[in-house]
């Protein structure tokens, strides 16, 4: 498959990620729960899905964990859907608690935990999930969550009975909201849709797809559903930039600048908002309880990428445009380098406009794979005039793609200043007018 050349691109960038960091050995299993500490040190696996649907993954992306705490933001979804914002902040705070994710952190006058992604704040939120039963409320969690991963997911029964047995502090946060009103209901029935909620299956690819639904406005960009509204995608984005990553969220967010959230099982997730989900696994945490190699690749990839937040982001208009009137293939002759015509139908015309980051350079490479025969010796023209400008990260996602496609046998042509990067033999026109050129690339 032509566009298969796409993924093969990225799973790239990310298999070097998990390469350079799979022997940072630094950290610790989680050790509080014992099943926890059977994973195996050495898995690393990291997910990424575009707001358009696209998966890649490299290293253990596949292996199952448990949730645990990445559970806590798609929850806070469910609640602010069903209750919206003012009754659920009324029970549970907004602020970043700058202590540890199992601290006992409650207003002294109101009550209230710190916020939705410490323990105690957690509790709270789910206590709030409507249903007429504590096992009505699991399933719409369990639900809930399989929508945003695009998949049913399922219950490690081991470790939610771990979790009820070793659970003594998360028991005693729960009775003390109870005592200080923060918490209704019995405090029993909370804890156990709690631990069955941290004890729920995924992988990293789940939680990149997670990851995108945020992104995508509350829409699974693989299933096409719509999940939860697009205004409580905005609240839990901004509680995860702010809590997500516990006492380690300022430091986070300076260095990568995404909204994220962690478990202790090795489970992180991270938001680019309006482009992708990433989903990282891998079990040995730093002292703050986040996975120690993911926050390494994220690091990075959030740099290379252009993700940060606050990162000038380019205008928003559409990547691929059709050409105006007179312009493209109608309006050219094409030839090999040297002179020679190129026989047969003329080819495909691709155009994009804007400032070319990741995503945008993702969205062409579909658009001209798409527009490529199977079976190769295709040809495309790759219309660049309108390109404003062209980032690290697209260069390198584009100049990969098209390694792959002429690999295949496909000529590809380049038209316009913003081509020279992607074109070691000169293969660029300065105008759609003019006869374009042919190179089978690399050179």
């Amino acid at each position: 498959m032509v566009k298969g050349v796409v993924v093969d691109a990225v799973n790239a960038v990310l298999a070097n990620l998990c390469r350079e960091f799979r022997e940072l050995n630094s950290g610790h299993l989680a050790t509080y729960i014992p099943p926890l500490t059977q994973a195996d040190p050495a898995d690393f696996g990291i997910a990424l899905a575009s707001a358009s649907g696209h998966r890649y993954q490299a290293g253990e992306a596949d292996r199952l964990f448990t949730i645990q705490s990445v559970s806590k933001p798609f929850v806070l979804a469910l609640a602010l859907s069903e209750l919206g914002a003012a009754e659920v902040f009324r029970r549970v705070g907004a602020e970043p608690s700058g202590e540890p994710f199992n601290a006992i952190s409650l207003d002294p006058e109101t009550g209230r935990p710190a916020n939705p992604m410490i323990n105690a704040g957690a509790i709270a939120t789910t206590a709030l999930v409507p249903a007429a039963s504590a096992e009505q409320r699991f399933s719409r969690i369990l639900e809930t969550l399989s929508g945003f991963a695009g998949r049913p997911l399922d219950v490690d029964e081991e470790v939610y009975r771990a979790e009820a047995a070793t659970g003594d502090r998360n028991i005693a946060l729960a009775h003390l909201m109870r005592a200080a009103g923060s918490l209704t209901g019995d405090p029993s029935e909370a804890l156990d849709v709690y631990f069955r909620q941290c004890a729920i299956r995924v992988h990293a690819v789940d939680l990149a797809v997670m990851g995108a639904t945020l992104a995508n406005g509350g829409v699974n960009p693989v299933t096409g559903a719509r999940v939860v509204p697009e205004p409580v995608t905005v609240q839990v984005l901004a509680v995860m930039a702010t809590c997500g990553m516990y006492d380690g969220s300022g430091d986070w967010l300076l260095r990568v600048g995404l909204p994220a959230k962690s478990g202790v099982s090795g489970g992180l997730v991270a938001v680019s908002p309006g482009r992708s989900g990433m989903g990282c696994y891998s079990p040995l945490l730093d002292a703050a309880g986040n996975p120690v190699r993911a926050v390494a690749a994220l690091t990075v990839l959030s740099r290379e990428l252009g993700l940060h937040l606050m990162h000038n982001p380019p205008p928003g208009t559409p990547t691929v445009i059709d050409p105006g009137p007179g312009d493209g293939p109608a309006g050219a002759a094409w030839s090999r380098a040297g002179g020679e015509e190129v026989p047969g139908d003329l080819p495909t015309w691709v155009a994009a406009q804007g400032e070319l980051d990741f995503t945008a350079a993702e969205r062409l490479a579909y658009a001209l794979a798409e527009r490529l025969p199977e079976a190769g010796h295709g040809r495309a023209v790759i219309d660049l005039v309108q390109v404003t400008a062209v980032d690290a990260a697209a260069e390198t996602l584009i100049r990969a793609v098209l390694e792959r496609v002429t690999a295949r046998g496909h000529l590809v042509g380049l038209v316009g200043e913003a081509a020279t990067p992607f074109s070691p033999q000169g293969v660029t026109l300065a105008s759609r007018s003019a006869a374009a050129t042919w190179a089978r690339l690399p050179s």
